[in-house]
């Protein structure tokens, strides 16, 4: 068995990693939100717990918040990196962190990029982006102490994520549009093109990266699929509501948007051997179940 910490442990991944975790009988001291990663408190957890490894989560995580609060997610997400790599340090030399950044550090690329490996250039274009790039330099810094693994996930979803997040959010509105008897659906931009897997999977990719990654390595988490934000839109009406009309509103629109972002995960599997195993359609009826639960609306 080996002992983990994960940071974020209340979050979307976080929950699924913790489950996982003591699925498979592994020690696991989950840090969830309510403790700061950045305090004093913090780095007395991590001093009694001297984790083999570290899975930083913790993170503000949303593009289009990160435009209204740049300073507090480069606080959060760079700061809080760099405080939990020296915690780690000190109490336990060696020991292994993944970091867990981010796809949107690849920023805007044309069709003929994809897919992006790891040796592509970063150029983000947003704060959130930024602040991941940026956490990835600060963590790079401590290849010397620990053995550090950087994980770039790509997008994901799966049950128990958030309305904030395009699948469960059209899955949401199809569904409350379904039972008040509205026809018409608000969608973003439809035609951004993007690298889905399923959190369980991810969950997985992390776990093999914790066991088997090549210490100073980064790795893309990713299917190698890409799928237009129409493509998904129209696989989810068709499955709640299918007369359903989308109409495209101007406030879901994003200040910058990637039009295309799918990654090679070829490296990971190699090295860790990992494999994808969910299949889409599963994924999004599994989606599709856990909001009908939330909002208490019958198939």
């Amino acid at each position: 068995m080996t002992s983990y910490l994960v940071t974020g442990a209340s979050g979307f991944v976080g929950q699924h990693l913790i489950g996982e975790l003591r699925r498979r009988g592994d020690p696991v001291v989950p840090v969830d939100g309510s403790l700061d990663v950045r305090s004093a408190e913090f780095a007395e957890v991590i001093a009694r717990a001297r984790p083999e490894v570290v899975i930083h989560l913790a993170a503000l995580s949303s593009v289009a918040d990160s435009w209204e609060r740049p300073e507090e997610y480069h606080d959060v997400n760079v700061g809080g990196t760099e405080r939990v790599l020296t915690a780690l340090v000190r109490a336990r030399p060696g020991a292994r962190c993944l970091v867990v950044s981010s796809a949107e550090v690849y920023g805007v690329v044309s069709p003929d990029e994809v897919p992006l490996t790891e040796d592509s250039p970063l150029r983000p274009v947003n704060p959130y982006a930024e602040t991941k790039a940026r956490s990835e330099e600060v963590a790079r810094r401590f290849t010397e102490d620990l053995e550090v693994v950087i994980l770039r996930p790509f997008t994901h979803t799966g049950p128990g994520q958030s309305e904030r997040f395009v699948v469960p959010a059209f899955a949401a509105r199809l569904l409350r549009a379904l039972r008040d008897g509205d026809s018409e659906i608000p969608v973003g931009n439809l035609e951004a093109r993007r690298d889905f897997s399923d959190v369980r999977d991810v969950v997985r990719a992390y776990l093999a990266a914790g066991e088997r990654g090549v210490p100073g390595a980064t790795y893309n988490v990713a299917s190698g699929v890409g799928r237009s934000i129409r493509e998904i839109a129209d696989e989810l009406r068709d499955v709640i509501y299918p007369s359903a009309r989308l109409v495209v509103e101007s406030s879901l629109l994003r200040p910058v948007e990637n039009p295309v972002l799918i990654g090679s995960a070829e490296a990971l599997c190699r090295e860790t051997r990992w494999r994808a195993e969910l299949p889409w359609a599963s994924t999004l009826r599994d989606v599709v179940d856990d909001v009908r639960r939330r909002l208490e609306v019958r198939p």
